[in-house]
């Protein structure tokens, strides 16, 4: 996708808050090109930025989908009060909507973790409100990790979710990527009757990346997005 086919939501925070874009100042991850996408706050004001696919079918995707990316908390003014994440199923075209959101974890060090909620409370402790699955392994600030998330929605309503990781090291970008599943974050069924995640679940809606921030000089970085939809 070019930057073109990406949307901000509304209601995240200004380019003066935090700033974002296209870089080549920053080194990429293994097999990466000559560009990444980066965020990095100006300010202590909490918030989020993101943005989603405007291409047609996916603004929003009638059903669930795949989406899969390489994010970094990056270095900066200290390792906690941000969070970088993927999220589909994203229930409108604001940071205020709920969606289910595939990141790293504000822990130092962190987590992946996957989360029902509000996009722009980001994904916050792995122990925190709306999380569904945490990793078992943790990482520290400065590292690349691929990660992909699957929404399936079954015909009965159920929606089922799914998280894989890639190894950078056997694996980089530009090579057939080897996911496999990550430890600690089984098949999550968020069921029709809302039993398993406390609400209903997230059947349609908009897919792509973001990040949420508490503090100033907080950075995360992104590449390889990718972005599929159920049909």
């Amino acid at each position: 996708m070019a930057e073109a086919d990406w949307t901000h939501l509304n209601d995240g925070l200004d380019i003066a808050t935090v700033d974002r874009g296209v870089t080549a100042g920053i080194a990429r991850p293994p097999g990466g090109g000559s560009f990444l996408y980066a965020f990095n706050s100006l300010a202590a004001v909490q918030g989020a930025v993101g943005l989603f696919a405007n291409l047609p079918s996916f603004a929003p995707m009638a059903k669930g989908g795949s989406i899969r990316g390489v994010l970094q908390r990056g270095p900066g003014g200290g390792p906690t009060g941000f969070s970088p994440f993927l999220f589909l199923c994203c229930q409108g075209n604001s940071v205020n909507d709920s969606a289910y959101l595939l990141g790293l974890s504000d822990d130092d060090p962190h987590r992946i973790v996957l989360r029902k909620g509000a996009v722009t409370v980001g994904v916050p402790r792995a122990d925190g409100p709306g999380v569904l699955l945490a990793s078992s392994s943790s990482f520290s600030q400065g590292t690349w990790v691929h990660l992909r998330l699957d929404v399936i929605v079954n015909t009965n309503g159920d929606v089922v979710l799914k998280v894989f990781r890639n190894d950078l090291a056997a694996q980089p970008l530009g090579s057939p990527p080897s996911w496999q599943p990550v430890s600690g974050m089984a098949e999550f069924i968020d069921d029709h009757l809302g039993i398993n995640s406390g609400s209903q679940p997230l059947t349609s809606g908009r897919g792509g990346f973001g990040f949420s921030v508490k503090d100033v000089t907080r950075r995360s970085y992104f590449d390889h997005i990718e972005l599929f939809r159920q049909v």
